[in-house]
């Protein structure tokens, strides 16, 4: 490992900034430098009783290791001058490890948790339900569960990949089967695979072991682990599923790589970014006391498992020394923001062209003046059947890619998990804050928890009035109608067609039934947000705020074509957030793919084979840092359908963050906006809450470009943004 954790950021039950968990101790004055290392983890999160230490001596002398007074040196083997070994049996809290030689002394306090859980992510989740057998037997795992916790005994066992392509359960006393597959290194494909539970997730790890020699040897192992992080997205409250493709990464372990692996650390199993920070520290924990020590840990994933390096590798030093996400975002919490409009704005377009089928909303492609995000009048809208008014071919992101995330994030009502009953369904608050809620609190009044979603202020459609795209009657209508999101206690459950049995007869393609109602002067209230919670979504680290020091090779297809939700904006959000946060991105390379007109080229070997070579280049030169041992490769690039190299440099993605024209790989690929951006809001979408500004002093400074609100318009103004409007000028709210 090339890095030893070193600091865990959010210590969620209390909410505190940052805790340092050194996992290291020497001497007062240091003599000579006799020193015990923790390398499964930070020493304050030790798990399930175990730890793997070194002991570094400074001369070959004897040295005695006892735990809490007891004589464990038998536990350690001599190498060089160190010794290394696991310490089992830890009870549950503080131990104190000593080691002595005959000149000099040193301890560690260790801190021991429930291999079910928790260690800092807070009381655990009440309604937790444990995998349906079809799920468990996606790992080759039957029940019954040991206790409520829904934990398995670990079971190991041997499996080979055939030439079909297939796992297949391996027989080492049986002849060597016919149809098993070699790897590219030219052994025979066996892999050790093992599975059981940790914080009440399923974890995996797997590993190349054609010679069935344990744990302990591993000659087929490369010594390097990769963590796959899943994507997907889930409200929680259930163990989860398999994905074999990430469980057991077939080029990986061709490789050589081990794989770990958790349900835990699978956004479509939840998205509490805590909770899944301390399941992978607690993985990899349980990976390295078993196996040992790797080389270095990268990350790797797409979507929900981009987002999970970004954070981890903010939040956790040395769980990570490198991370390769894919079709990334920054994190999941801002995105809420903008997705949280899609619904607002597709309903007042949607009826704008039920009034008028002549209406300007009708070509699907003006959509993007005021949601940002791509939209196309070719591609197909699978919801059209239920709008049939909306007669044009096309569609939009909002529609193709985020149909369904509103009322999954924000509707208490909306939610379920596999194999429990209506009435359990019934009894669990189905939100993302709920699921998270020893991050964000719960309301004082009414009990729910609390949310960050606001758009008190949003002046929706401000630069697309300035452009002179949309009229100022236009403007004043979309934002005195546009309204917000009830607060969950006014919820209701949703219709057609997310409840499927409600179809076709209750049509409510944009939840409108939990859109606010007009007001007297027919003015839908906008939302209001919980600054408390905001505020604990930065301090626990569920945002990314862009500090983050390790080797990124951010890769995605580029998909925007297909108004897929992984669009190509979100690789340069997090680039500006980390100049933002600590100055520079060096330590970040952007790729993309073109996938027009197919997804027909897998770049991550090339980025795992990078990777390597960067890692490499550190380890041996690590006074040039991150940014000064990039290989050539390693630098901004864009790639054709077919996967060869369209364009690599520094200058590729030129004039998205800054005022330059428009890069090679800019002008080919190029990015869009979001509702907010082009509300006036940051390119970063990191701003939950906006300062307020009166309306008279946004006309002074002249936010509306050439229009100057008559009397009567300034009027209405005032009873739409009755506060005042965003000044995006002066920083979040909410931080």
């Amino acid at each position: 490992m090339m890095r030893r954790f070193a600091t865990v950021v959010a210590v969620v039950v209390c909410l505190v900034s940052s805790v340092v968990a050194s996992a290291t101790a020497s001497p007062p004055g240091g003599h000579g430098g006799l020193r015990v290392e923790v390398l499964s983890g930070p020493a304050k999160y030790v798990s399930g009783g175990t730890a793997r230490l070194r002991v570094d001596v400074p001369r070959a002398t004897p040295v005695q290791v006892k735990v809490n007074g007891a004589d464990v040196t038998s536990s350690f083997t001599p190498s060089d001058h160190s010794l290394e070994g696991v310490l089992t049996d830890l009870p549950l809290g503080a131990s104190t490890v000593t080691a002595t030689t005959r000149r000099d002394r040193t301890a560690l306090k260790l801190v021991n948790h429930p291999i079910s859980g928790p260690m800092f992510s807070g009381p655990q989740q009440p309604d937790f339900f444990c995998s349906t057998p079809e799920h468990l037997a996606g790992f080759d795992l039957t029940g019954p569960f040991l206790d409520a916790d829904c934990s398995l005994p670990t079971r190991t066992d041997y499996y080979y990949r055939s030439t079909a392509d297939a796992w297949r359960p391996y027989d080492r006393t049986a002849p060597r089967p016919a149809d098993m597959a070699t790897t590219p290194t030219g052994v025979d494909f066996v892999i050790r695979w093992e599975r059981g539970t940790i914080n009440r997730f399923i974890y995996s790890i797997a590993v190349l072991d054609p010679d069935a020699s344990g744990p302990a040897t591993l000659p087929h192992w490369n010594r390097k682990l990769i963590y796959y992080f899943g994507g997907g997205v889930a409200i929680g409250h259930y163990q989860g599923s398999n994905n074999q493709s990430e469980s057991r990464y077939v080029y990986g372990l061709g490789q050589g790589y081990a794989i770990a692996w958790s349900t835990g650390t699978k956004t479509n199993t939840h998205y509490n970014m805590v909770l899944g920070g301390e399941t992978a520290m607690m993985v990899k924990s349980r990976f390295v006391v078993e196996y040992g020590e790797p080389a270095y840990t990268v990350g790797l994933g797409g979507s929900g498992g981009g987002i999970q390096q970004y954070l981890y590798g903010q939040n956790h030093k040395g769980l990570l020394d490198a991370a390769i996400p894919q079709y990334s975002y920054p994190d999941m919490v801002t995105q809420t923001i903008h997705v949280g409009d899609c619904e607002l704005l597709e309903r007042w377009m949607d009826l704008k062209v039920k009034a008028d089928p002549n209406s300007k909303w009708r070509q699907w492609t003006n959509r993007t003046l005021l949601e940002g995000l791509a939209s196309s009048d070719t591609v197909a809208n699978p919801y059209q059947p239920l709008t049939p008014w909306l007669a044009t071919p096309g569609s939009t992101e909002c529609v193709k890619g985020w149909r369904g995330l509103s009322p999954l994030a924000l509707n208490p009502k909306f939610g379920t998990a596999p194999g429990i009953t209506p009435e359990q369904q019934a009894q669990v608050e189905w939100t993302h804050w709920n699921d998270a809620v020893n991050v964000y609190g719960r309301d004082p009044d009414t009990g729910y928890a609390r949310s960050t979603w606001d758009n008190i202020g949003v002046q929706y459609g401000l630069q697309a009035l300035v452009d002179g795209n949309i009229t100022p009657a236009e403007f004043l209508d979309l934002n005195a109608d546009v309204g917000g999101w009830k607060q969950p206690q006014d919820a209701v459950q949703e219709g057609c067609p997310f409840i499927a049995a409600l179809c076709p007869s209750d049509v409510d393609v944009w939840s409108a039934r939990n859109i606010n109602p007009p007001d007297a002067n027919g003015v839908r209230p906008r939302t209001e947000g919980s600054v408390d919670a905001m505020r604990a979504a930065y301090r626990s680290g569920m945002v990314f705020d862009g500090r983050i020091d390790i080797p990124i090779i951010d890769w995605r297809h580029y998909l925007d074509a297909e108004l897929d939700m992984h669009n190509a904006r979100q690789s340069f959000a997090s680039r500006q957030r980390m100049i933002d946060g600590q100055g520079t991105a060096a330590n970040q390379v952007i790729w993309f793919t073109d996938a027009r007109p197919a997804r027909a080229f897998d770049q991550t070997p090339m980025a795992l084979a990078v990777m390597d070579q960067w890692l490499a280049n550190l380890r041996d030169h690590p006074s040039r840092g991150v940014a000064g041992t990039k290989p050539a490769e390693a630098v901004d690039s864009c790639f054709a359908t077919d996967g060869t190299l369209l364009y690599r440099g520094r200058d590729a993605w030129r004039g998205i963050l800054d005022h330059g024209a428009a890069g090679p790989c800019t002008q080919r690929l190029p990015i869009h906006g979001t509702s907010r951006t082009v509300a006036g809001g940051p390119f970063d979408e990191q701003l939950y809450k906006c300062v307020l500004q009166p309306v008279k002093t946004a006309i002074a400074h002249g936010l509306y470009g050439s229009w100057r609100p008559t009397a009567a318009e300034t009027a209405r103004l005032r009873q739409i943004f009755p506060s005042g409007v965003c000044d995006y000028r002066k920083p979040d709210v909410g931080r």
